[in-house]
């Protein structure tokens, strides 16, 4: 009887192993040509909701060690089904880093802490500068030498991220890469890696998705204008919310709920991002809308994606141990 219970048990796992397999499409895509604006324009691949896209972000020779121009995001990715009535759902399965060297920049004009190119300054210019760290993969360990300082070379732990996940923007609109809004586009937020996934508004059918912008490691707010820049290994699974819209881009890990809203001045980003999620505290989670204001005032963590971008990014979190059960 024992041996009867186990071979039934062997045989269901492999039947839901088998259903598992064919209920969901592996697709393997290598882009050859990126965009350097969120717009509509013809897909370069469709996928339906469930699909998982093995791929890469663009490599060109802005990643190499001699430098070269920007390669652009890949996409867009219509995905069958999609409305400006639902959600786009991307559940970040793996982002990993796939070269040795990754470039990071400082330069005048650009950056946190540089003179601000829209008012004229006293300040002296911020150098220009490029510098190549070394990335360890089977370490996890990016370093970089520092010859004019004491400490001579650092070391740090890998945090791969994308930078960029949108979809096309509102009507006929287009927005540069460098540009974060509602549709997603250059958040810059660290949270975007692996084990999270991000729910964005859709605008168009079919919801033509982008992404790109590799970072191994970046600090909160982007200070100096780039992470550590670097290619890409990326497994992405798709999917939609159906007849649910959403205003700004949702993000959400083992820990968090996370609203990501970008614009200028900082503080509008903090707002919207913190309405956003007061109304998802309510609409999903049967928060009154002031007791949610209320516990979010005590719990809420916020981070600063960006402050270099043309508008800046926040993130709002609220802590998961605290949503109903």
């Amino acid at each position: 009887m024992i041996h009867l219970y186990r071979f039934l048990l062997i045989s269901l796992t492999v039947l839901l192993s088998s259903h598992l397999t064919f209920s969901q499409d592996t697709t393997r895509f290598t882009p050859k040509i990126g965009y350097q604006a969120y717009k509509v324009r013809e897909p370069v691949l469709t996928l339906k909701p469930g699909d998982v896209l093995i791929s890469e972000t663009l490599m060109g020779g802005y990643y190499t060690e001699e430098g070269g121009a920007w390669p652009g995001e890949v996409g867009p990715i219509y995905i069958i089904g999609a409305t400006p009535k639902d959600q786009l759902v991307i559940k970040v399965i793996k982002v990993r880093t796939n070269r040795e060297w990754g470039p990071a920049r400082i330069r005048p004009g650009f950056g946190g802490l540089a003179a601000d190119v829209r008012v004229r300054m006293l300040n002296p210019d911020i150098p220009s500068e490029r510098f190549l760290w070394h990335l360890d993969r089977g370490r996890n360990i990016a370093s970089l030498d520092l010859p004019r300082s004491k400490l001579g070379k650092i070391e740090v732990p890998m945090a791969p991220m994308l930078g960029r996940v949108a979809v096309a923007p509102k009507g006929e609109e287009s927005f540069p890469g460098l540009w974060p809004g509602d549709f997603g586009g250059n958040m810059d937020a660290p949270e975007i890696k692996e084990g999270a996934t991000v729910y964005l508004p859709i605008f168009h059918e079919g919801a033509l998705f982008y992404f790109g912008d590799g970072h191994a490691l970046q600090g909160e707010g982007e200070i100096a204008g780039t992470g550590l820049e670097a290619t890409m290994d990326v497994i992405l699974q798709f999917d939609l919310i159906k007849d649910k819209p959403i205003d700004w881009p949702r993000i959400e890990n083992d820990e968090f709920i996370m609203v990501a809203a970008s614009a200028r001045p900082l503080i509008d980003a903090f707002r919207l991002a913190h309405i956003e999620l007061i109304e998802w505290l309510e609409a999903d989670y049967g928060f009154d809308r002031w007791e949610a204001y209320q516990v979010l005032s005590q719990v809420a963590e916020s981070t600063v994606a960006n402050i270099v971008d043309p508008q800046y990014t926040v993130v709002a979190k609220f802590p998961k141990k605290y949503l109903p059960k």
